[in-house]
Parts: structure tokens; sequence; C-alpha cells
């Protein structure tokens, strides 16, 4: 999954992969350290088992979809990119809405926004999926 906090994500795997795949995501683990790494440990373990895996955080940058992709690759698997390209202000909106912890601070939300780089085959994905 590729998308800003409140793009939709979460609803979006809940209603086409949560019943075919496992879903990992770093929110999981809201207060544990190495997130990344933890991340990384549970998604080769999953794969290595021959489990589908859907990751569901923002990675919005190509070098932090790079570990997973290559994750993937090493277990010989295909990796597919879903890429929710929704509007910032529509994000916002939705974030705004979220209480207590699953409300993201603005300036994360701006700061994803300004890493987000649209996914795509050159970055070894065998297809994207893009969702407006």
């Amino acid at each position: 999954m590729v998308g800003l906090q409140g793009s939709g994500k979460s609803t979006w795997v809940a209603e086409h992969l949560a019943a075919t795949h496992v879903v990992v995501s770093k929110d999981h683990w809201p207060n544990a350290r190495h997130r990344e790494a933890r991340q990384r440990r549970v998604v080769a373990a999953l794969l290595a088992e021959g489990a589908s895996v859907v990751m569901d955080n923002t990675n919005p940058s190509p070098a932090e979809r790079a570990p997973l992709v290559e994750l993937a690759g090493a277990a010989g698997v295909l990796v597919r990119a879903v890429f929710l390209d929704v509007p910032v202000e529509l994000c916002r909106e939705r974030n705004d809405l979220r209480t207590g912890r699953a409300r993201v601070p603005l300036v994360g939300l701006h700061g994803t926004a300004a890493r987000l780089v649209p996914p795509g085959t050159e970055e070894g994905f065998a297809d994207v999926l893009v969702v407006r």
C-alpha cells in the first residue's frame, strides 16, 4: 500500500485484501523501538511460510519501499503496489475526524505528502494499481 495518512489504505485493505492476506502495519506496534526492522522480520517470516502479505503503511518513497520489494524478491514472490491517490486536503479532513492516537499530527501528514512519490514498476513492482 502507498498513500497518505487518511487516504483510505486500511479501509481498502479491509474491503479487498484482509480475507486473503496477512495485514502487517507498523501501527500494530505503536510503542515498539525499531519498528522498521521488526516489520521486515515479520514480513520475511510470513513470506517464508508462504503467506500472502499486505503492508498497510504510508510507504511514501521508493527508498522506504525498497526493503519490502527486496524481501518479496528474496522470497520469490511478485510484489504489487496499490497507490491511493487522494488529495492531501481530503486526507486532512479525514484525519481531523480521527481521535486519540489515530489522529496524525499535521506536520506528519504534510511531511509524508512532501516525500510522496507515486510507485512505479521500475521499483520492482509487477504492477501498480492506482485508486482515486
